[in-house]
């Protein structure tokens, strides 16, 4: 049982007094506000908690109306596409399931699978094979021309994502004045709709009403929060929603914002916040929480994601994992959600180690250094560390692999820095035996408030060497033995956000500079932040040939500007065009040429 909003309150306000009494650096005080800020936030006597709000609803009421819309054994398994009944807000909601599970299984584990932003319900067969019960469901709505889709009533039509049929809801309304009720975001429809879903596979036949887990990918992640409060969810992974959108996103209120400045809340966004948020619900989950997540995912952030575990009650076990410069994929965070389920859903006795220990401390020479502690140290059989300068915004950092040397059951890696007023931030991850990763707490520090720090970096105008941090790309040789990379995927490219670590800034006046070998002409497009564009013709040659680009042949396809400088370069991509093979060409050698450079 969660303690009243008031006795939370009172708890961060005894907190933070003590805090006030106690000398902090400045950037670490700073730091320990923000994080007991979203404590008061949902300690807010004047909205209804998250468990007020969903005592009013009771997802199990009202007949299902089921309309079966097919019905196929195919391998064994047992496939239905269905629409039922949610009743929300007293209008009919028809919502489109689809449920698998094996023909013949009997106290199967339920899992639901909840789709993304836009996407569309999908069943996890790896979790049918091996042997659970799995509904997924559309909420997406009416969009494009798909057959089968969950149909809102006209009062209710902003639950549908496509802003070509209607505008979705959060802290204001579509004329733009804020809500007054947090029964008028989309949000909550969106919650009243997986909870309603949930009831429906807890009456399947097949299923163990005593085990059941969700998952949700992208803005399932961030709507599963709400359904990790559900008493009838033993455990969840959310894969990169976590909230953390309105008001921080919105208003670009990042964590480490130097200076820190919070522009007010409108009134929409309060009530928001404190009542609908993802993040909100925290203090009130009793499910086992795992969070999965690329560091440079655009989905609530990185280090703020990790607040929302702060806000968790004693004893309530959670966990993440960031893929270092992983943006909306975690190919590299190992078989860890399909452990958790298995772990905190059937009960299996699978090892997951506790959390490390961190933290960015000087050296004896007064270069930052970070360092970690970890648990079950015998257990691990990979330990990388990560560190970025500067930006406050969490999907612009560039990551730099950190060399860690270990003494004992201690690592330590440099983390050299081109400016001591600048944050550096840091963190480590982890794979355990069994293929569990998980991610250090993330560290942020202002050097030169840790002691007398020293910058040892060094700006670099050399972009790469060999394949250097561009995507998607392999290793490769061209004449006279230069070393350079080849794009591997023909239809996307390569992207590099190297750019953003101010180590690599392009000088004022700089261009960009490369070398390429193919032997077969192409083209190609050169793309910066997004929307500055240029196609390059790659012509064919038995040596390899050099190309400069300045900044002003870039225009932006948004508004016809041409670009000003390469200093503000966020993000470069090679793209092929069309009727051109992008991985027939080697590059080698980007560099900022100054304008004296030949």
């Amino acid at each position: 049982m969660s303690a009243p909003p008031q006795h939370g309150l009172f708890n961060c306000f005894i907190l933070m007094k003590c805090l006030m009494k106690t000398q902090f650096y400045p950037a670490v005080f700073i730091h320990l506000i923000l994080v007991l800020f979203p404590l008061l936030a949902s300690a807010d006597a004047r909205y209804p908690t998250p468990p007020e709000i969903w005592a009013q609803y009771d997802p199990d009421a009202g007949d299902f109306n089921e309309e079966i819309v097919s019905e196929s054994v195919r391998n064994g398994i047992y496939y239905r596409e269905s629409y039922i009944s949610a009743y929300v807000l007293g209008e009919e909601i028809r919502v489109y399931c689809k449920y698998a599970v094996k023909e013949g299984a009997t106290n199967a584990p339920g899992l639901m699978n909840v789709h993304g932003w836009m996407s569309m319900p999908r069943i996890a067969d790896d979790y049918v094979e091996d042997g659970w019960a799995v509904m997924a469901h559309d909420y997406c709505g009416r969009t494009g021309d798909r057959t089968h889709y969950t149909k809102y009533p006209e009062s209710l039509e902003h639950g549908n994502m496509d802003r070509k049929i209607a505008s979705p809801i959060w802290d204001q309304l579509p004329n733009k004045e804020s809500i007054t009720d947090y029964k008028q975001t989309s949000d909550y429809l969106w919650y009243a709709i997986q909870r309603r879903v949930l009831s429906y596979l807890c009456i399947q036949e097949e299923v163990d009403t005593s085990r059941i887990g969700a998952q949700g990918y992208s803005y399932g992640g961030t709507i599963i929060w709400n359904l990790a409060m559900d008493a009838r969810v033993d455990a969840v992974v959310a894969y990169f929603g976590i909230g953390w959108n309105t008001y921080y996103r919105s208003k670009r209120v990042w964590m480490y914002n130097h200076p820190h400045v919070e522009p007010p809340r409108s009134p929409g966004e309060e009530l928001y916040l404190a009542t609908v948020a993802p993040q909100a619900h925290a203090a009130h989950i009793d499910a086992a929480c795992l969070w999965l997540n690329g560091s440079n995912d655009h989905h609530g952030g990185h280090e703020r994601g990790e607040q929302t575990f702060k806000m968790f009650q004693p004893g309530v076990p959670w966990d993440f994992a960031h893929q270092a410069r992983g943006h909306h994929n975690t190919e590299k965070l190992g078989n860890s959600a399909k452990i958790w389920l298995e772990k905190y859903v059937l009960g299996i006795d699978h090892f997951w180690p506790e959390r490390p220990e961190t933290t960015i401390s000087l050296d004896n020479e007064g270069i930052p250094a970070f360092t970690i502690e970890p648990a079950s140290v015998d257990k691990i059989e990979a330990l990388k560390l990560y560190y970025a300068q500067k930006s406050p915004i969490s999907f612009a950092r560039a990551w730099r692999d950190v060399e860690a040397v270990r003494e004992g059951d201690r690592w330590t890696g440099s983390l050299p820095v081109l400016n001591v007023d600048d944050y550096v931030f840091a963190f480590a991850n982890l794979r355990y035996e069994g293929d569990v990763v998980i991610s250090s707490d993330f560290e942020a520090a202002i050097p030169s408030e840790l002691g007398a720090a020293i910058a040892t970096d060094e700006p670099s105008n050399q972009l790469s060497e060999g394949t250097g941090m561009w995507k998607e790309v392999a290793p490769a040789e061209g004449v006279g033995g230069v070393k350079g990379f080849r794009v591997l995927n023909r239809h996307r490219g390569t992207r590099n956000d190297q750019f953003n670590d101010p180590k690599w800034t392009a000088p004022e006046g700089a261009d960009l500079a490369f070398k390429f070998y193919c032997t077969q002409p192409q083209e190609i497009a050169l793309v910066v932040n997004g929307h500055f564009e240029k196609r390059l013709q790659i012509t064919a040659s038995d040596e390899w040939q050099r190309m400069r680009v300045p900044a002003e042949d870039l225009v932006s396809t948004r508004n016809q500007q041409t670009m000003s400088s390469w200093s503000d370069t966020q993000m470069v991509e090679l793209k092929p065009a069309p009727g051109s093979d992008i991985t027939q060409i080697i590059f080698a050698d980007f560099e900022w040429a100054t304008r004296e450079s030949p």
